[in-house]
């Protein structure tokens, strides 16, 4: 199985089947509107607006399982994202990424990439995964990795 297999709820409730999103990288991060890192907002959507062109695909997957610091609704956060960080890139519905109501790509995503130690479990929001052409997980990111330490990962799947 890999991400392409799976599909995904939009914000209206209609599904997004990945595959679509085959042929090149894609770039998923569990998003948050009031966390410390809410600013990586920024450098994601440069990196859509940089490589989208050439493949790539930025997913951002509200979360509200950290701190509570996503408890807006889909408009809400589509506002914000618009208004704040002039967000282009895909945002889904929002979903949970730890437990057992964990949306089933992130149990994709943590049992192909491990965090450190192997821990599977999302540390904190905009954790960031990479995947491949393919679908293949071919990276994970800390929440303190920001969006441009990751570039060059992504030019060598472009």
């Amino acid at each position: 199985m890999n991400v392409h297999d799976f599909t995904v709820k939009k914000p209206d409730g209609s599904d997004q089947k990945l595959a679509d999103y085959a042929g090149g990288p894609i770039l998923i991060v569990n998003t948050a509107s009031k966390c410390g890192f809410t600013p990586q907002y920024k450098g994601l959507e440069e990196l859509q607006r940089k490589y989208g062109e050439k493949g790539l695909t930025v997913l951002g997957f509200p979360c509200n399982q950290f701190g509570a610091q996503e408890p807006g609704d889909a408009a809400e956060i589509a506002n914000f994202c618009s208004l704040n960080y002039d967000v282009s890139f895909p945002l889904m519905a929002k979903v949970e990424v730890n437990g057992d109501k964990a949306e089933p790509l992130y149990d994709h995503l943590k049992s192909a990439k491990p965090g450190l130690l192997g821990t599977k479990a999302i540390k904190w929001n905009f954790t960031k995964f990479l995947i491949d052409k393919n679908g293949k997980v071919v990276g994970r990111y800390a929440p303190t990795d920001k969006p441009e330490s990751i570039e060059k990962d992504i030019q060598k799947l472009l």
